[in-house]
């Protein structure tokens, strides 16, 4: 086997970044060792980093084992790896799968709960981090897995998945009353995505984003009316639900002002830029506890079953709204965290890369 590398960020300077080279690491009894194949960069890696220690982000792939200085961090990524070696029963080599993994060469993991649809990273240092990040899924076992969408599955599925528990609780709660939805950061894939599944099936939605994509943004067919931040006053005063995926503090300010008491929900959902957001907001959005709700409420297989039915229907459209470029080993997985991290990635592109 060739020599394992590992990428790594400082976390009080995200831009500056660290390739380490080192052993290939053996999996020990119980322990499966995966080869990191094909991962994305979206802003989505970039409010993993920025939310890192709030939120235990940093936590899930430890750089203590790979070499690396005290102060630096994995930023945790989604894509597809295979099965290099495995020690488990019921995992074989060479099987493929999709789940949260590290900015590096290979991952050990600790299979449990182990079943046809894949396993649970079962590693001591997961066990009180957040489960659905712990969930491997075999890409046989997957109903929402098609070959020929993997590029899709990598770069939306994870903001997918906070745009369709996003969208369920809005309507699980009748949009709390409000008539219109307002989405900051309207361009982003997972505020369009968001848009996608509400359409039609409540309030009006509104898509505030910077005025060079509000064509790009009224060109996906997902919004009511797409206006600029600069343009917020031009809206109608009547009762609002803001979901702010952007941060910016004078949107906020903006949206408070020209809303008023109207304004009836200010809900935070994730960010876009580096401005943390979920101190400012009346709430924070948090897709893991819509989960559990609903797993309780339909069963694993019943929320399987609705997201993937949901996720094919996006997928059909998403395929036109994104082009996706490909790079190829770690210096292009440098290239596209500095690009997503200082905001230059067009919001059509979505980045790929091979490892």
């Amino acid at each position: 086997m060739p020599a394992a590398w590992t990428f790594a960020v400082a976390r009080d300077d995200l831009a500056r970044t660290t390739l380490v080279d080192g052993p290939v690491p053996e999996p020990a009894d119980g322990e499966v060792l995966l080869r990191v194949d094909r991962v994305g960069l979206t802003a989505n890696n970039v409010t993993y980093a920025v939310l890192g220690e709030s939120m235990r982000y940093w936590e899930f792939f430890p750089p203590e084992p790979r070499g690396l200085a005290a102060g630096q961090g994995l930023v945790p990524l989604w894509g597809f790896a295979e099965v290099a070696v495995s020690t488990v029963q019921g995992i074989d080599t060479g099987q493929r799968l999709y789940g949260y993994l590290p900015p590096a060469s290979h991952l050990v993991v600790r299979p449990v709960r182990v079943d046809a649809t894949g396993f649970r990273d079962g590693a001591p240092h997961r066990a009180e981090l957040p489960s659905p990040y712990n969930a491997y899924r075999l890409t046989t076992g997957d109903p929402a897995y098609r070959g020929d969408q993997e590029d899709l599955l990598i770069l939306f599925r994870p903001l997918f998945f906070t745009s369709f528990m996003l969208a369920d609780q809005l309507l699980d709660n009748d949009c709390h009353g409000a008539t219109q939805l307002l989405l900051s950061s309207a361009s982003s894939k997972t505020a369009y995505a968001a848009a996608f599944e509400l359409r039609g099936r409540g309030p009006r939605l509104i898509g505030l984003t910077s005025a060079g994509n509000v064509a790009f943004t009224e060109s996906l067919g997902c919004y009511d009316r797409v206006v600029s931040y600069d343009d917020v006053t031009a809206l109608d005063v009547v009762p609002t639900v803001y979901l702010d995926l952007s941060g910016a503090p004078a949107t906020r300010a903006a949206v408070r002002t020209h809303f008023g008491d109207r304004l009836v929900r200010d809900v935070a959902v994730g960010l876009t830029n580096q401005v943390p957001n979920a101190g400012a907001a009346g709430e924070v959005f948090f897709a893991p506890t819509q989960m559990r709700k609903r797993t309780t409420d339909w069963g694993r297989d019943g929320l399987d079953h609705r997201f993937s039915d949901a996720w094919h229907r996006f997928a059909s459209a998403a395929a036109g709204w994104v082009d996706v470029e490909t790079g190829h080993g770690p210096e292009a997985l440098r290239a596209a965290w500095l690009d997503a991290l200082a905001g230059r990635t067009p919001p059509r592109t979505g980045s790929v890369v091979q490892l």
